[in-house]
């Protein structure tokens, strides 16, 4: 053997070996009976194992350097690019493991732990010429097929026990070393990746640094950044254009939903990239112009929804892809039950004043948000599209009645929608004395409904109620489209030509903002129908009105807007309120079940509770506390301040 070289070398090798081996079993049959009876008697070695023995110290020893050199020497040339025979390698590394005699101390000492630093000498060196001659796609692309190779080598020669080891000194000189230096790159790192829309690399890239230990940091870190610039981007341009709203939301929901593809698709819906996603958009989402992202999500469904003749150009799987779009967006957000309430204030609206076109698209958006949320979030919002349609049943069978007993009439057209108390968001009336003719049109509805539901009790809401009057001007009779409150105001007038603005108020029994409302609309605004002493564009309590008979329009109907009135603080009052409730019930469940607790313990607790519906704040749960502490829910203990005990 000693006068081969490198593969050939290796081939006599294997040719001895097998030699040996064949030699071997001979011996076994020859010496049968040795082997069998007297080896075993005595407790001597086998002759398998001498014969073993003698070729490992006679021969394998002297040229055990040789062996690792030469199948060293192949491997590189392998890793060079030249063909090897892979099946001779495979042979000579089992050699080593049978001579090892079932342990792989031969394998590992002579030829494992040279073959390891032979790959950080090589990887070392091309990666030290990568780094500064290739881009970082280029310099990836080498990195994974090297790895690929060296996994390839593992399946067809070398010992499956080498793999782990093996991997993780490639990895280490290809990317831990140069990490930094390869995801920073100027002009072709992450960053510039992020920015031209790179998918296969950023893919790439997420396959390679997830295998280093702060590999995935570094990138999350300049994802989040690239991100948040551009929505901070986003927001900055939406409030130095003015632009609309709604507009900024579109463009916030694609920017979302372009980095969560990144996130789903190159990332492999890693955890890590999600929350930073979330952080991200947290701070882009807190809105422009003062508006939380609760309501300008909510507000873009809306309009969606409602706006059907608006989307004509979209069809309705855009629109559905859209809708999707923004419940995923709203996952992000730390006030889902703020969006809740500002969406069912809309959807109200949008119900009872029939500016939705498409019913499907409604219930289409309640089962997105059921399947994201949970049933408790949309729970009301679905008895309300119930409501409606209970409501048109029943106005179905007033018709019936009316039909059936002329006697009955209440003098012109009648539309009552019945809803559930609890699940609207609609302003309570006020006892508004409503004009004769509304009073007999009351008294009508109510005769027929207490023949169908005697136990029930019906409030009147007439701030939600509109009507159509004729106001029979000198030019021409003209349609009015006016709240019920304006209506009431107008019809005053049937019986008096001037009115002041106290008398007005009286017989109406509204309060001074309401009656100030109604007149500026029906007097100040746009539609003048009433005459105005003395001609300001404030209403004062002095004023008087009278009809003006001189009113014309082009337009045979007209609708007289209520000046805006906005909700937005009731809305977020009313949120805080039921906040308010969700904590104390919260705080009591736990102390319920733990009976003893300390405070911290008690904050943790109730904030892991309520997150799924939004963040409670410390100080707003300390507050509660004490509250529950004076209601005797609670008390503290005397000698340690900070632990409670709940109060059966």
């Amino acid at each position: 053997m000693r006068d081969k070289h490198d593969e050939f070398f290796l081939r006599e090798f294997v040719k001895r070996w097998t030699n040996q081996k064949v030699a071997s079993r001979w011996f076994s049959r020859f010496f049968y009976y040795l082997d069998r009876y007297h080896i075993i008697r005595w407790s001597l070695p086998s002759l398998k194992d001498v014969c073993l023995t003698n070729f490992r110290d006679l021969a394998y020893i002297k040229v055990s350097s040789k062996v690792r050199d030469a199948i060293i020497s192949l491997i590189d040339l392998e890793r060079e690019g030249e063909q090897i025979d892979r099946t001779l390698l495979k042979s000579v590394l089992d050699i080593l493991v049978e001579i090892g005699m079932g342990k792989m101390k031969c394998y590992e000492d002579d030829f494992e732990v040279h073959m390891l630093e032979d790959t950080v000498a090589y990887y070392s060196q091309k990666a030290s010429n990568w780094i500064l001659e290739d881009s970082c796609p280029d310099y990836m692309a080498k990195a994974e097929e090297c790895l690929k190779q060296e996994k390839e080598r593992v399946s067809h020669y070398l010992q499956s026990s080498s793999e782990q080891k093996l991997m993780k000194k490639v990895e280490h000189e290809l990317l831990f070393v140069y990490e930094s230096q390869v995801l920073e790159k100027e002009h072709s790192g992450c960053h510039a990746l992020l920015t031209d829309n790179k998918v296969e690399d950023l893919s790439r890239m997420y396959r390679l640094f997830c295998r280093t230990p702060r590999g995935l940091d570094t990138i999350i870190q300049i994802f989040k950044k690239h991100v948040t610039a551009e929505g901070v981007a986003l927001v900055k341009q939406a409030e130095v254009a003015a632009s609309d709203k709604k507009v900024f939301v579109r463009r916030v929901i694609e920017l979302h939903y372009k980095y969560l593809t990144y996130v789903t698709d190159c990332f492999m819906h890693h955890s890590l990239f999600h929350k930073a996603l979330k952080e991200t958009f947290e701070v882009v989402c807190k809105g422009i112009a003062r508006s939380s992202s609760a309501e300008l999500l909510a507000s873009f469904c809306d309009s969606i929804v409602k706006k059907s003749r608006s989307c004509e150009e979209l069809s309705d799987e855009a629109i559905e892809e859209i809708l999707e779009k923004v419940v995923k967006l709203l996952a992000y957000a730390s006030d889902e039950d703020l969006f809740a309430e500002f969406y069912r204030k809309k959807l109200a609206n949008r119900l009872l004043f029939d500016k939705s076109d498409n019913e499907d698209r409604v219930r289409s958006v309640l089962t997105k948000l059921k399947r994201q949320f949970g049933g408790w979030f949309t729970r009301k919002m679905e008895r309300m599209v119930t409501d409606l349609t209970l409501a048109r049943e029943n106005q179905a069978s007033f018709e019936s009645y009316l039909n059936s007993n002329p006697h009955v009439s209440p003098g012109f057209d009648l539309t009552v929608t019945v809803l559930s108390t609890g699940f609207w968001q609609i302003n309570k009336s006020i006892d508004l004395n409503l004009p004769a003719e509304m009073v007999k049109c009351v008294d009508v509805f109510k005769e027929f409904y207490q023949m169908k539901n005697k136990h029930r009790k019906l409030t009147w809401i007439h701030s939600s109620g509109t009507c159509i009057i004729n106001g029979n001007f000198e030019p021409k009779t003209t349609e009015l489209m006016v709240t019920t409150y304006q209506a009431s105001v107008l019809l005053l007038f049937n019986a008096s030509d001037s009115l002041s603005y106290s008398e007005i108020r009286t017989q109406l029994n509204l309060s001074d903002d309401e009656v100030v409302r109604l007149l500026h609309s029906l007097s100040c605004a746009k539609y003048k129908v009433l005459n105005k002493e003395p001609n300001t564009k404030t209403i004062g309590p002095n004023d008087y009105f009278e009809f003006n008979s001189k009113f014309t329009d082009r337009m045979r109907r007209i609708k007289i807007p209520l000046p805006h009135v906005d909700e937005k603080k009731k809305v977020i009052k009313d949120v805080d309120k039921e906040r308010q409730y969700a904590i104390d019930a919260s705080i009591v469940r736990i102390m319920k079940r733990r009976k003893v607790l300390d405070h911290q313990q008690l904050v943790m607790e109730c904030v892991e509770q309520l997150s799924r519906s939004f963040k409670p704040d410390f100080k707003g749960i300390k507050k509660r506390i004490e509250h529950l502490i004076n209601m005797d829910y609670l008390e503290r203990d005397k000698d340690k301040p900070n632990i409670f005990r709940y109060l059966a």
